[in-house]
């Protein structure tokens, strides 16, 4: 695994190990503890790994463990599924070209501007790049600067978001942080994607607490209620569909619910 890969996948361990209690996992309580969570060697112990093996996994030390080892920690972390597979991409450390921003192919372009319903592109790093009129209607896409244009700076740092999702804002803004997570851990390091937590760190309070979580969530389609100023009170259903022309390209609709 190159080096930021290896740092958050120990971390991704940690963050997992500290969530867990020794009932939970069928271990005894034992002598008074110092930090909250399972010891390391009873998380060894679980997988089935020698303890000095597992401590180097967590130090993000160059080891390279093998999709067996993956599989009894994720048993032994009590993991989901999105967990799981989050960990093992992690530990295939596929190294990546520096980030660049992508470029919507103009059918696809054309296509998200014909649509009458609520309509947008992301990339990797979730900014927006592509959008139709009936999403600037609801979400000012087209009022903000390019820098601005991102999933995540819109939620947490614009005061518009949280005036439009109303009293829904805190476990919006937490669903997202815990899906773009296991995207982020897979870039970690790359200078354009360490530039964004650091504006997301510096300008919002809660996404600091939230991104030391480290909870990892899969993508998936849903119902949202928003008070637009205008329009009142909205309810979409809201799917997103990965582009065949570019897999690194996101379609979001949304239709009236």
């Amino acid at each position: 695994m190159p080096d930021p890969s290896r740092s958050e996948f120990g971390n991704f361990l940690r963050s997992r190990r500290a969530k867990l209690n020794p009932k939970s996992v069928g271990l005894p309580d034992g002598r008074r503890r110092r930090a909250p969570g399972l010891r390391r060697e009873e998380v060894a112990e679980l997988a089935g790994i020698g303890v000095d093996w597992y401590i180097r996994l967590e130090q993000g030390r160059a080891v390279s463990p093998s999709v067996t080892t993956i599989d009894a920690l994720a048993r032994a972390l009590r993991l989901s599924k999105v967990e799981h597979a989050h960990l093992r991409a992690l530990a295939s450390g596929t190294n990546r070209r520096a980030f660049t921003r992508e470029i919507v192919p103009a059918a696809l372009r054309n296509l998200v501007e014909s649509l009458n319903q609520p309509a947008y592109i992301t990339g990797r790093r979730w900014d927006v790049l592509a959008w139709n009129k009936a999403a600037a209607d609801i979400f000012a896409f087209d009022r903000m600067a390019e820098e601005d244009c991102n999933i995540l700076i819109c939620v947490l740092l614009y005061p518009g978001s949280r005036r439009l999702f109303g009293s829904s804002w805190a476990d919006e803004a937490k669903r997202i942080v815990a899906q773009f997570r296991a995207t982020h851990d897979l870039w970690a390091g790359d200078p354009a994607f360490v530039a964004l937590l650091t504006r997301l760190r510096d300008g919002s309070p809660e996404f600091a607490e939230w991104w030391e979580a480290h909870d990892i969530r899969g993508g998936a389609g849903g119902i949202k209620r928003l008070r637009h100023p205008k329009k009142g009170m909205l309810r979409f259903r809201y799917a997103s569909f990965q582009a065949n022309d570019d897999p690194d390209l996101k379609l979001i609709i949304y239709s009236p619910a």
